[in-house]
């Protein structure tokens, strides 16, 4: 197999490293660095069977090794914490798009990833989100999940178990993967729900809210954002009339786009900068929740960063 060949692996490796990070530059250096290691072995003279297998437990590893170093960062982080978003511009025809999201394999980041989830995922130890998100979202049978995490078949079983009913127990939002005509619905709903927030109407986005809806806000202490999650459907509604109002007057508009494969917007200043980036999780007709990312830190790899949360104080 030619190194071009191995290059075919980077979508799944990506989405592997982005669902144990929660990041797009340390998923971005991981797939790198594992890279960079079967070059290395291959200079050395080792014999490389199976690329795919060498780079995913490469992958997995580089992930929990990760993780391990950055739990620390994680339970000082100041309000609430949402991973970086990945984003793809347009929600389909006639929709008005934004500027490229950055490398083409984040595109095909799985849907399984959405905010939610990978918040849910944070409850999980290192080595129980490696096993979890290889089994519950790659498919990935327990022989392989066991060669990948160094663990026994039969342990992998019990961690999978252990790590299912801890999700289960925080799963509140919707966060599988979504089917045609889910996709092509919550676009319609994303559509109107962003016009209705960009026009100020309070009724018709109360319309669109779930009675138990949340609103997640994440600005890493660096940009105006909720210190906790907000609830009660008429203070979300509020909060975000209220937010898109201020932001209006600064300039900012509202480009739709799939944020982790979930509808959503991302917000640009009046010289295209990105601003924040908006994920909306619709099930049965209504937003359930809404997970708003404006921290700088996790916008750069979308393009040059808005200044203006600084300026909405």
């Amino acid at each position: 197999m030619s190194r071009a060949d191995d290059e075919g692996y980077r979508p799944l490796l990506f989405s592997i490293a982005y669902g144990m990070t929660g990041s797009v530059g340390d998923a971005e250096d991981i797939v790198q660095d594992a890279y960079l290691r079967l070059t290395r072995a291959r200079q050395a003279g080792t014999t490389v069977a199976e690329p795919k297998a060498y780079l995913t437990t490469a992958v997995t590893r580089l992930g929990i090794d990760h993780l391990r170093s950055a739990r620390v960062r994680r339970e000082t982080y100041v309000g609430d914490w949402l991973p970086e978003p990945v984003v793809v511009p347009g929600l389909g025809a006639g929709l008005t798009s934004g500027p490229a999201a950055g490398p083409a394999e984040h595109a095909e980041l799985s849907d399984s990833l959405s905010m939610a989830f990978l918040v849910l995922l944070e409850a999980l130890s290192p080595v129980e989100r490696a096993v979890f998100m290889l089994r519950e979202v790659f498919g990935y049978g327990y022989p392989d999940v066991a060669r990948v995490t160094g663990k026994t078949e039969a342990n992998c079983r019990q961690i999978f178990a252990r790590a299912r009913r801890r999700i289960a127990e925080g799963a509140r939002e919707p966060g599988g993967p979504l089917a045609p005509a889910r996709r092509a619905e919550g676009a319609e709903l994303a559509q109107r729900f962003f016009e209705a927030a960009s026009g100020g109407d309070l009724d018709a986005l109360l319309d669109m809210l779930a009675p138990d809806v949340v609103l997640h806000g994440d600005g890493g202490g660096k940009v105006p954002a909720l210190s906790w999650p907000a609830t009660d459907r008429l203070r979300v509604a509020r909060l975000l009339l209220g937010g898109l109002r201020r932001f209006r007057a600064l300039g900012v508009t509202l480009s739709l786009a799939w944020v982790n494969g979930r509808p959503g917007a991302v917000l640009h200043d009046a010289e295209g900068r990105v601003a924040s980036v908006v994920e909306l999780s619709i099930a049965d007709g209504y937003v359930q929740a809404i997970h708003s990312v404006a921290n700088p830190d996790k916008l750069h790899h979308l393009g040059p960063v808005s200044d203006v949360g600084l300026r909405n104080r």
